[in-house]
């Protein structure tokens, strides 16, 4: 299948290859990538709200949301890339990523805060709001900064989720698929 806009190719301008060198590093670009690559201002908004670098989650905290987030959304483009680059490094087991997919936040394979981490991005998704009772649970277990984090990660990658549905990205080949049931 084809995605709805056409990826740009190259050669990019000097930013966006320069943005592309860092991140890729060597390796071929990501499809949403090259397709937001067709406009200079929307390629920089994109990656100037980008929360991959070191914060205030762990990388296995930060995986958990993203992982969540675009199943939820149904983006298995966006689920699968990190999967692939992120799942082992985080610690993910193979039963924690179906669960990403399939399973309840409190499943036996999460620990509390892991359980409550899930719970959040559940309500977020659902509701776009987390109520007292939630709040209170990520104030056990998180810094103010992580959980203004964990709310900016989600809406991010929901929107991320907009962009590889709405524009029908076919899935990177080096991806992982959704799990089955």
């Amino acid at each position: 299948m084809n995605s709805r806009i056409a990826p740009a190719t190259p050669p990019f301008s000097p930013t966006i290859q320069n943005s592309l060198d860092q991140l890729m590093r060597g390796a071929p670009p990501l499809t949403l990538f090259t397709t937001l690559a067709r406009d200079e201002r929307l390629f920089g908004k994109f990656f100037s709200a980008g929360l991959l670098d070191r914060g205030n989650l762990s990388l296995r905290q930060r995986e958990l949301v993203i992982d969540r987030i675009t199943a939820l959304g149904g983006s298995e483009y966006e689920w699968g890339v990190h999967i692939a680059i992120f799942a082992e490094r985080a610690g993910l087991t193979a039963e924690q990523i179906q669960a990403t997919v399939h399973g309840e936040p409190d499943a036996a394979c999460w620990s509390e805060p892991e359980q409550i981490l899930l719970r959040a991005c559940d309500a977020l998704h659902e509701t776009c709001t987390l109520d007292d009772e939630l709040w209170l649970a990520l104030r056990a277990h998180y810094s103010e900064a992580a959980i203004l984090e964990i709310i900016m990660l989600a809406g991010f990658y929901r929107t991320v989720t907009y962009l590889t549905n709405a524009l029908a990205l076919p899935l990177e080949g080096f991806a992982a698929r959704f799990p089955g049931k």
